[in-house]
This record gives structure tokens, C-alpha cells and sequence, in this order.
């Protein structure tokens, strides 16, 4: 049986995404003067304008104008002809305290919100992540790697990837289709730009054996992409859910992370979801699993767990604290770790940083102990 899966991923500049590095940049900022800080930040991003609203409770201050330019030069958003820079931009911020009845009646730890979470893990690739994710982030970080380090002058910041792996048997066979959009300078010609993002990028996939002479590859399908970002398209905190989590490979709860202090468990919650099922796979006892979590605002624990491909599921709850401020301690999630996130992906990152990626023995020497 042929099935399909997909996945895409977005480039630096891309609007949705400059929202949520914007968002966590400055809870980042937050969480360094006071790890106890509150917050749920939303972005938008048009021309020349970034607007920051939200809700913070927090003994800290952030200068956030200065953030806001500064992430967008980091970005690479540096020059006036892109319609939308870091120098020039117009900065607007609404932040508001957190609702009273929210700071009285909610401790710091219960679930900041109402939720489904989601996590997932699959054996088919080393990182434990579908094989349509890591193609499609490899490719949008190669294209930054090749502006930010000059290596193809003619790049601007914005572009996207999509990825569509087949599979027979449960298995990935092979790369279905590519299609990626980059933006570019004027002087580029449509040939040029398909050439080097064949022989820079296409080529030097680390998952290129997946791809054959079959596969559909599209490049720039408009033919210019010159104007983009802000310029062309308004941004928004969260709307990237799918690129940010595992494309289609498992069902994504609906909540966006960025911007979202832990006690938000939608961001916390699904952290610690993939780490089970991680662990769970890494450790042999399953193929893919999928780990889903609902929250329920105000309350300590989950009132759902549900474990797929896993028929030991009580061993699981019997392992671990399912709380939230014990899953904020496990994951050690009360530093400034989040921008990080936003700017190279939530999963399948190898880094001391990202403690939801982290795989012990545990499981594997309490089934051994059982059987």
C-alpha cells in the first residue's frame, strides 16, 4: 500500500516565521531577568511595521523596540530596497498585565491554558522525525547558511520548502516532490536561480538517495520571487504550527509555541510529549509513536493521556510526573533557550538546549526488569 506523507519548512525571513522569532526573542529576554515570568506575546509583522501585543506578568523589563530591530537584522532584513528593515521599521507595542483573574487564581504550577498537545517519533530516520521534515528543514537551512555566509550573493531572506516522501509498506520509498520558493535579487535570471539551488542545495541532501529520476522538482514556480517578507505578505505569531511540528506525518494539536512562557503548556507539554515518544522508539520499543496530552486551564495534571503504538502504556504514567511544573523542571524549562527554537526548529535538534530531545535507557531497562 502507497501512501503519501508531506512536510515544509520556511526560511528566516519568511513573515510568519520573522513573528515568531520576534515573539521569542523577547521572551527570551524575559525569561533571562526572571525565569518566573508570564507571558504570551503575539506578533504581527507588514511593511515597515511590527506590532507586538500580548499579555506579560514579570519582574523583568524588555526593551522591545531595540529587540525587535535587532532580530530583524539578525534576520537579514538589513536593506531598505526589501521593503521592511530592521534600521527603519515602525515598532507599536499593546502588551497588557495578565488577566486578574488568571494572576489570582492560577499558580505557577497549573496549566497555564486549555489544550491538546501532540508528540511524536518515528524510526525511519536517525532524529526520530518523519523523513519529509528533515528534507524540507534541510533544504530552507541550507538557503539561509548560503545568504547569511554570502556564499550566494543574490539571496534575500524569505523563502519556503515543501516535501512529499512516498511510502510503501509504512516505509519511506522514495522523494514524491520538491517544490522550493526563494527570494532573490532583481539581476538574477530564472536559469540561475534553478541552477543553484539544484547544485547547491538539491544535490548535497543529505537525504538524496530518497530522490530519483521521477521525482517532481520545482523551483520558483512563478519565476521571480523578488518581492517578499512584509513587503508582500503580512506575518503572524502561530501560523506555522505544521512546519514547526511534524508535518503530516501525525495530527497536530492546534496550538502555536512561540512566545509562550512554560507554564503555557501547549508549548511545555508538547516539549515533554515528544520526549516520550522518543525515548520510546529510541529505546526499541516501538517504530513511531505518538504521544497526545489535553489540558484543561487551572489544573495540576493532564486529564487525558494517550499513547499510540505502545501497548505498556500505564508503565509510562507510572514513570514519569505528568505535572506541569514537574515537566518545566525535567525539561529544565525556565531559561532563555527559546529564540533558538524559533530560528532552527522545535524537534530533532541534537543540543544540550533542546532536553526534550535527550534519550535515556530508562525505558528499556524497565521493560527488561518486567519481562
Amino acid at each position: 500500500m502507497k501512501t503519501i506523507q508531506s512536510a515544509e519548512s520556511v526560511c528566516l525571513g519568511h513573515p510568519d516565521k520573522i513573528a515568531d522569532i520576534i515573539a521569542d526573542a523577547i521572551l527570551d529576554d524575559l525569561i533571562s531577568k526572571d525565569p518566573y515570568t508570564r507571558a504570551s506575546v503575539e506578533v504581527l509583522v507588514t511593511m515597515g511595521l511590527v506590532h507586538v501585543a500580548g499579555e506579560i506578568s514579570t519582574d523583568a523589563y524588555a526593551d522591545i523596540p531595540t529587540i525587535v530591530r535587532n532580530t530583524l537584522i539578525e534576520i537579514g532584513y538589513t536593506k531598505p530596497e526589501y521593503g521592511f528593515d530592521g534600521y527603519t521599521a515602525g515598532v507599536i507595542t499593546t502588551i497588557n498585565d495578565q488577566s486578574p483573574e488568571l494572576s489570582l487564581g492560577l499558580p505557577s504550577d497549573k496549566a497555564g491554558d486549555s489544550c491538546i498537545v501532540v508528540g511524536y517519533a518515528t524510526n525511519e530516520t536517525e532524529n526520530y522525525m518523519p523523513l519529509a521534515s528533515n528534507i524540507a528543514n534541510e533544504i530552507t537551512k541550507r538557503i539561509n547558511t548560503l545568504r547569511k555566509e554570502n556564499i550566494v550573493p543574490f539571496l534575500r531572506p524569505d523563502g519556503k520548502a515543501i516535501v512529499s516522501v512516498e511510502y510503501e509498506n509504512g516505509k519511506p520509498k522514495r522523494v514524491n516532490s520538491i517544490a522550493v520558493m526563494v527570494q532573490h535579487e532583481p539581476y538574477i535570471t530564472e536559469r540561475e536561480i534553478k541552477e543553484v539551488i539544484m547544485e547547491e542545495v538539491i544535490k548535497k541532501l543529505k537525504y538524496s538517495n530518497y530522490i530519483d529520476n521521477k521525482t517532481n522538482i520545482i523551483i520558483n514556480p512563478l519565476g521571480k520571487f523578488i518581492i517578499g517578507g512584509p513587503m508582500a505578505d503580512t506575518g503572524l505569531t502561530g501560523r506555522k504550527i505544521s512546519a514547526d511540528a511534524y508535518g503530516t506525518a501525525c495530527p497536530n494539536g492546534g496550538s502555536a509555541f512561540s512566545g509562550k512562557d512554560p507554564t503555557k503548556v501547549d508549548r511545555s507539554a508538547s516539549y515533554f510529549a515528544r520526549y516520550i515518544a522518543k525515548n520510546i522508539v529510541a529505546n526499541g520499543l516501538a517504530e513511531q509513536c505518538k504521544v497526545e496530552m489535553v489540558f484543561a486551564i487551572g489544573m495540576e495534571y493532564p486529564i487525558v493521556v494517550n499513547i499510540s503504538n505502545f501497548e505498556d502504556e500505564k508503565i509510562v504514567k507510572n514513570l514519569y510526573k505528568f505535572s506541569v511544573n514537574d515537566i518545566i523542571e525535567m525539561l529544565d524549562l525556565r531559561k532563555p533557550k527559546y529564540r533558538k527554537c524559533s530560528m532552527e526548529g522545535h524537534f530533532g535538534i541534537n543540543s544540550d538546549e533542546y532536553t526534550w530531545e535527550e534519550v535515556g535507557d530508562t525505558f528499556k531497562k524497565l521493560m527488561g526488569d518486567i519481562l
